[in-house]
């Protein structure tokens, strides 16, 4: 089994960089979502990406082209029917994504693989609502796709060898390192990341240091990259509480539990740098503002 043709369903952020390492493995690639103005906005992404990679030496202009001439842009499901691999990458809600396996089901012959980029929700779960168990599979890939190497492949209850070992090879095709890992809420990335960022966002709900000072401390303290309210606002703050009601339902455990303060910016529509405001306010001109303790 090896996989030439993959539609990517959500053109967002995630399914986008799947999509350019997909076609940067010699794959043709059909990238769809719901609206031109997302397939659109997920492509720009992508020439910006392999832009800046010819800037950088990386990426000739011939292979730039190239690469860009292997992805199709589309608003239908269809082309799900003539590819070998359809991988979701659209909201992090079951429901959702429990609809959009069903359509596809209809639509793809039996022999096509699907495959989930689901960053916490059973596997299981959502290849029951399919006639093809043992040809579905997870493959999270980490933000942002055409950088990190780690991808998380999860099996589900049924999931064949063979499936596994089909899209453990893609991904290293695609220049990623596979990882597997069992089908529990969460996995491994976010079952540890979340509680991480959690527990950062409860140190400033509880006054015990600002929004800067926290991600100050981890990052000169930790020597991460990038702070953990900082890196809540790039992933999406609504993504981080859907993933922590996962892994709060899964397990029972309270340690799981969202802070309050999460709720409350994810209610009032701040959900980090998709919508200009989070943790930080992110201006025009690349400004980066903390929020204030006395401001909540």
């Amino acid at each position: 089994m090896r996989f030439q043709r993959i539609l990517v369903v959500g053109a967002g952020q995630m399914g986008a960089g799947i999509a350019q390492v997909a076609a940067q493995a010699g794959r043709e690639v059909w990238l769809r979502d719901l609206e031109q103005r997302l397939v659109d906005r997920g492509l720009a992404t992508i020439e910006r990406n392999l832009s800046r990679d010819v800037e950088k030496g990386r990426k000739t202009p011939e292979e730039k082209e190239a690469i860009l001439g292997r992805i199709h842009p589309t608003l239908d499901l269809a082309p799900a029917g003539e590819c070998d691999l359809v991988i979701e990458a659209i909201v992090e809600d079951l429901a959702a994504k429990q609809a959009l396996f069903r359509e596809l089901d209809r639509i793809a012959p039996p022999g096509v693989v699907f495959a989930s980029n689901t960053s916490s929700l059973p596997i299981t779960r959502l290849a029951a609502v399919t006639s093809r168990p043992d040809r579905f599979i997870g493959m999270h890939f980490m933000n942002p796709v055409p950088v990190m190497k780690l991808v998380e492949i999860i099996r589900g209850l049924a999931t064949s060898q063979e499936t596994y070992e089909a899209v453990a090879a893609l991904a290293v095709e695609m220049g990623k390192t596979p990882v597997e890992v069992r089908d529990f809420p969460g996995f491994v990335s976010n079952r540890v990341l979340m509680p991480m960022l959690n527990e950062a966002m409860f140190a400033v709900y509880e006054g015990v240091a600002s929004v800067e000072a926290v991600d100050t401390v981890m990052k000169l303290g930790m020597n991460h990259p990038m702070g953990p309210l900082e890196l809540a606002d790039f992933i999406g703050l609504d993504t981080c509480l859907a993933i922590l009601n996962v892994l709060y339902e899964g397990f029972r455990d309270p340690k799981y539990r969202p802070c309050p303060l999460l709720v409350q910016l994810v209610q009032a529509g701040y959900l980090g740098r998709k919508t200009g405001r989070g943790f930080y306010t992110y201006t025009p001109d690349g400004q980066k503002i903390p929020l204030r303790r006395d401001a909540l």
